[in-house]
């Protein structure tokens, strides 16, 4: 298991979106920073919680151009559930293969039930790593306000174009 550090490429995954589609990372979010969090399931608390406050905080970090992706090992049918009910606006995946995230970003895999624990990076617009979050069980998460707060930070002092 390889965790990604600042710097590193974000390695090329293809999230499977309810309703057929497929999305690319991290070529989905190229020319934007991009937060990609993998969350446990719809049955953790603490994973509905930090989606709802990214869901609230979409139109900051659209103002910091900054793009919301999440993902979990759900199936398509309970996260089209979770996206309805908690009216996420913000691409959601499902039916992750835990092994595959494990191997290709570091991510913490449970055995029983088995899924991934939650999982948090923020990318820069060309697909590199800028900061990683991993979590070993149900708390320790990215939050939009740091988010955010981080990315003003690298605006505010990356070198003129």
């Amino acid at each position: 298991m390889t965790l990604l550090h600042p710097g590193d490429r974000f390695p090329d995954l293809a999230v499977a979106l309810p309703g057929g589609e497929t999305l690319h990372l991290p070529g989905a979010l190229a020319g934007s920073f991009g937060v990609v969090l993998f969350y446990r399931g719809s049955w953790c608390p603490y994973c509905k919680a930090q989606l709802r406050a990214f869901q609230r905080s979409l139109d900051t970090l659209s103002g910091v151009e900054a793009k919301v992706v999440a993902l979990s090992v759900d199936d398509e049918a309970t996260t089209e559930e979770l996206v309805t009910t908690l009216r996420l606006d913000f691409p959601v995946g499902h039916s992750a293969d835990p092994d595959q995230l494990a191997r290709a970003t570091g991510a913490f895999v449970n055995d029983d039930p088995r899924y991934v624990q939650s999982t948090g990076f923020v990318l820069d617009p060309e697909g590199r790593v800028v900061v990683s979050v991993y979590s070993s069980g149900a708390i320790g998460r990215l939050v939009p306000d740091d988010v955010v707060g981080l990315i003003r930070y690298i605006k505010e002092h990356s070198p003129a174009a």
